[in-house]
């Protein structure tokens, strides 16, 4: 039996959905450690998504629908966020994340070798290079954001492999290129880069999120559409608490599906697209079920399970379904 050194996987990765109120030191609470990496989005409008990293500060904020730099808030009378806290974080007025009376989401992730996961600062060349990360693991997904210059994201994934890449924010089938990742296969140690700006453009400063798997907590795969409301099932070996799902071989949004919103009802799951401002939806024909061993889609949506479609997925768990070391796991 495959083991899992994860007992409690809500330790490493947790969403919290919260009220805004508009107050200046609003503190929200509940994620059950300290964040690291706290990724903000409104529910009940249309807004930016706000993106957060301890390696570059409080206040430091990106978008995943936008290809801006990073914009700082420090000095704005409208601040975000200005403390990572030991169980949550602490926002000020910034309708963006805590707007009175609005829903948001927020999914808090911790940065640790133990979890796969690596937040990691570089500045370009120009020409191609090796960054280092430590997570003594194969990185089976990277994100790249320019912070210092307007850029697209860049996502690799080990399923598409060093000679494709994604965009974060736009909704473009995979694409190939050479000098994005400078078709390079990443190792345990480092990750490759090529003379593309929008990963190595000279004395550009960029940040990375690095993940690599973890048995019974984390997966980076790739699974084919059906196009049936008896939709495709994808084993992760536990059950999922947070998912992120992109059709690669067409153009479609990035869906953003976790536990504590509602998913498959009525051919209806509650997501919020990773690519766009636009709030909460409800889309027919588009849910999945989180069930104890990974997830089965629900629907026919082009988003998620067209047939023949091409998709890949990151995904953490609620409860692995393996043992640990220590006593059985439950995945209820």
């Amino acid at each position: 039996m495959a083991y899992s050194s994860i007992i409690k996987p809500s330790t490493f990765m947790n969403t919290v959905l919260y009220t805004g109120n508009g107050n200046a030191n609003n503190s929200i609470t509940g994620v059950g450690f300290s964040p690291s990496w706290v990724w903000i989005k409104k529910r009940s409008g249309a807004d930016a998504h706000y993106i957060f990293d301890v390696p570059r500060g409080v206040d430091k904020q990106l978008q995943s629908n936008s290809t801006a730099a990073q914009y700082d808030y420090s000095g704005d009378s409208n601040r975000t966020l200005t403390a990572f806290g030991s169980d949550g974080f602490t926002l000020q007025t910034s309708e963006g994340v805590n707007h009175n009376n609005q829903t948001f989401a927020s999914w808090n992730w911790k940065e640790t070798a133990t979890a796969g996961f690596d937040i990691v600062l570089y500045t370009g060349s120009g020409s191609a290079k090796t960054i280092s990360h430590s997570l003594s693991a194969v990185p089976k997904m990277i994100i790249v954001k320019a912070i210092s210059a307007v850029s697209q994201w860049a996502v690799q994934h080990a399923s598409l492999g060093p000679t494709k890449w994604t965009e974060l924010q736009s909704t473009a089938a995979a694409d190939f290129s050479t000098t994005i990742w400078n078709d390079t296969a990443p190792t345990s140690s480092v990750f490759t880069v090529g003379t593309n700006a929008r990963t190595n453009a000279n004395g550009t400063t960029y940040v990375a999120y690095v993940f690599s798997e973890k048995t019974g907590y984390s997966k980076f795969g790739s699974y084919t559409g059906n196009g049936n409301a008896d939709g495709t099932f994808v084993n992760l070996g536990f059950k999922p608490a947070f998912l992120m799902i992109k059709r690669t071989d067409s153009a479609n949004q990035w869906i953003m599906l976790n536990n504590k919103m509602s998913l498959y009802n009525n051919n209806k799951g509650d997501e919020i697209y990773a690519d766009s401002s636009a709030a909460q939806n409800s889309f027919v024909d588009g849910g999945a079920d989180f069930l104890s061993n990974g997830f089965k889609l629900r629907g026919t949506n082009a988003s998620v399970n067209v047939n023949n479609g091409s998709y890949i997925y990151m995904a953490f768990a609620k409860n692995p379904f393996v043992a640990s070391n220590f006593n059985a796991a439950t995945a209820r």
